[in-house]
């Protein structure tokens, strides 16, 4: 419902109900005609069911990521990460601006400009795409007439140079275990093994328990439900793993079975994986005391308690999923195979639905798996190997008559 009012001898103004019961205003009309007409054109619209409340898009972006954030609906540590980009980039630029304020140059310009600061690519696609959500939500919602960012079809092209993954061999591990067993203790060696030999996740390896560990059956279970470790605004909390693909069953090369055994009688937490305080863990806490000295060496410090040298500069931890991938594609595993232990998706869903990993791939998996470890720990004890740490850790297969002698 919209009508034409005089304001005054040659003002005139369009009033019209609104969604919740209210009334808006439009004026500037200098003619009776002018304003009927805008009445009719709201009315026709609010028949149509395609008016837009000129009033809606005054609503600041930070007025409406209050609502935005209350309906999103996805992982915690999605949200975790959405409201920190929001909180630390978009906010303080585009916080006050109105919704149908903001044009899509704009912010393409703004976006060239934190690539410029010195931005991850990533990051600010990840931003990018955040408040480009927010924005057609608030389309779908009828508060502006469309989402103003769209894809650039135009200007330079963004070719950027790919890096390759880093990734480890199998005597590469190990010895980046020994380091990290020098540094934090034992448990962060059977950590990093378990990471290379089954190419877990480290949310998947931080919240896995006790319950869900089958040694008699020589598998773990990643479930779907509590199957990984999540940190949530400083908070620790189990909750399902990445993906539904990624709740599996992994099955385990012998050696890491008689490993875990060994882990497992060392505490009685119910996480499999803590520290040696009984704390469950942080990735940041473990990158900063373990794994980055254990793959970068601390030769630079003066001094430091326990000294390491370099072996895979710049590895992080999920650089051992890679690498579990790089090896089972040498030992020409079947991609299904592959798939299924990692927890991906196949594309091809016919291949998804009717391709399984037969027993003997599976086995022949597991052998392969078997002899990396056996070659590499004979590599490590049988030679300094750059660690001089290996011959401390009570490994599965590796010499016992001389292993204390060689050290």
């Amino acid at each position: 419902m919209a009508w034409a009012e005089k304001r005054g001898p040659h003002s005139w103004r369009v009033r019209y109900r609104k969604d919740d019961g209210g009334f808006g205003t439009i004026t500037g009309f200098t003619s009776k005609k002018a304003a009927e007409a805008k009445a009719d054109e709201i009315e026709a619209d609010q028949r149509r069911g395609t008016f837009l409340d000129p009033d809606a898009g005054k609503l600041t972006l930070a007025e409406w990521s209050v609502t935005w954030f209350d309906a999103l609906d996805v992982a915690a540590t999605t949200t975790a990460q959405y409201r920190s980009l929001a909180r630390n980039h978009i906010l303080p630029r585009w916080g006050t601006t109105r919704l149908d304020a903001i044009s899509g140059l704009a912010v393409h310009t703004w976006a060239k400009k934190l690539r410029a600061d010195g931005y991850a690519v990533a990051t600010v696609t990840t931003i990018t795409k955040i408040m480009s959500m927010m924005l057609a939500d608030a389309a779908d919602e009828r508060l502006i007439p469309a989402n103003p960012i769209r894809p650039r079809r135009r200007g330079r092209r963004r070719h950027q140079p790919r890096t390759e993954r880093l990734w480890a061999t199998p005597e590469q591990a190990l010895a980046i275990a020994a380091q990290a067993a020098a540094l934090v203790g034992t448990w962060a060696a059977v950590l990093i093994i378990t990471a290379a030999w089954t190419g877990a996740r480290w949310g998947e390896l931080a919240g896995l328990r006790r319950v869900h560990t089958h040694l008699d059956d020589g598998v773990i279970v990643i479930d779907p439900d509590t199957g990984a470790l999540h940190e949530v605004d400083g908070r620790l909390e189990l909750g399902p793993p990445k993906t539904a693909e990624s709740a599996r069953t992994i099955t385990l090369p012998p050696f890491l079975v008689d490993l875990l055994r060994v882990h497992l009688d060392s505490h009685d937490h119910p996480h499999v994986f803590v520290t040696a305080e009984g704390e469950l863990l942080r990735r940041s806490n473990f990158a900063r005391r373990a794994m980055r000295p254990a793959t970068d060496g601390n030769l630079h410090r003066t001094r430091p308690r326990v000294r390491v040298a370099p072996i895979v500069p710049g590895l992080v931890f999920h650089g051992f999923r890679h690498s579990h991938k790089t090896w089972m594609i040498a030992d020409g595993i079947p991609d299904v195979a592959q798939a299924r232990r990692l927890g991906h998706t196949i594309p091809d869903k016919i291949q998804d639905i009717y391709s399984h990993v037969a027993a003997e791939v599976e086995t022949r998996l597991i052998d392969a798996l078997q002899r990396r470890w056996t070659t590499a720990l004979a590599t490590l004890s049988t030679s300094d190997g750059g660690t001089g740490n290996i011959s401390e850790l009570a490994l599965p297969g590796a010499p016992t008559s001389d292993r204390r002698a060689t050290a």
